[in-house]
């Protein structure tokens, strides 16, 4: 078979090779991507113009939003291409490079995600101590952690990843360059790699669950000692939107990743990773902004809207 160094490109097939499906698709796409932009940016600059939401939890809001802008800009615009266009390739380079900077992105929101649960579970423990105990510092420290550590796992998955022998067809039956493709275009997966795969989901995603879950049972234990039903509802629907995207999030990515590559159903998994890299990146801003007073009012005074137009 041809080694890995032999492969100068792949083949994007996308969703579907009919004209008509792929005007509608790229149409669809092209609302999503700019529901994406146009929520996430407005959250964004909501939290950095009104002096009400300097506060950690919408700090890590918008490190959320500025992530979920550059990760659905990883795919997005080659989709759209893929779409319009006939040419449906993708350099060996591009793919690499698009590989890299996705996984890094996921793992990065994976932490980043842990570290808003830490934070929820601050503010609900110890709510008069809550500004002291989640100082900025250690508010951007615990960013650069999720970002040195995403980036740091997908060095380590793509150096493994772009040293597996492809051969024969190099066409991918998928929207973007992701594992589970990849794989099934390797000559032969080693056992060595497939210990990666799951090391990475372990550190990545499995670790920073079980830190969300520990959080929660603080978080719930908290709650409890709450004595007036009306506190316990307010404490609780300060994470419910931090819950909801949780459960999103990491529902799709433990589906996708947590099999042997033997198992991989290309069609299936196609669908579910739509989700958590198209699809995602629009809901948070509206799962984070819907049902939040604070940032209803930081829109109205933004655009000098009466409170019924909010």
């Amino acid at each position: 078979g041809e080694g890995h160094h032999t492969v100068t490109g792949f083949i994007l097939l996308g969703f579907s090779t009919d004209p008509v499906m792929q005007k509608i698709l790229f149409v669809m796409f092209l609302g999503v991507y700019s529901l994406t932009l146009l929520g996430n940016t407005t959250l964004i600059i909501l939290i950095c113009n009104d002096s009400r939401l300097h506060t950690p939890m919408y700090f890590f809001i918008g490190n959320l939003s500025f992530l979920d802008l550059w990760y659905s800009s990883v795919y997005t615009p080659k989709i759209l291409v893929t779409c319009i266009s006939e040419d449906k390739s993708i350099s060996f380079a591009g793919c690499l490079s698009q590989f890299f900077f996705s996984a890094g992105l996921a793992y990065s929101e994976c932490y980043l995600l842990a570290a808003m649960a830490y934070d929820r579970y601050t503010a609900i423990s110890n709510p008069l101590l809550y500004a002291q105990a989640m100082s900025r510092r250690l508010c951007v420290c615990l960013v650069v952690y999720s970002y040195t550590g995403g980036f740091v796992n997908a060095i380590i998955l793509t150096s493994n990843t772009f040293t597996l022998d492809f051969c024969g067809d190099n066409v991918i039956d998928d929207f973007f360059c992701d594992v589970p493709p990849l794989v099934k275009l390797a000559c032969d997966v080693r056992e060595s790699y497939q210990s990666v795969l799951y090391f990475l989901l372990a550190s990545n995603v499995i670790s920073p669950t079980l830190l969300i879950l520990t959080s929660y049972l603080f978080i719930i234990a908290a709650i409890l000692r709450i004595r007036s039903t009306q506190g316990r509802l307010k404490a609780f629907s300060t994470c419910s939107s931090h819950l909801i995207s949780v459960t999103l999030y990491y529902g799709s990515i433990l589906y996708i990743y947590s099999r042997p590559s033997s198992s991989y159903s290309l069609e299936r998994d196609k669908m579910v990773s739509t989700f958590y890299t198209v699809l995602f990146p629009m809901l948070n801003p509206m799962i984070y902004s819907l049902r939040n007073k604070d940032v209803k009012e930081a829109l109205r005074k933004l655009f000098k809207l009466a409170p019924s137009e909010v």
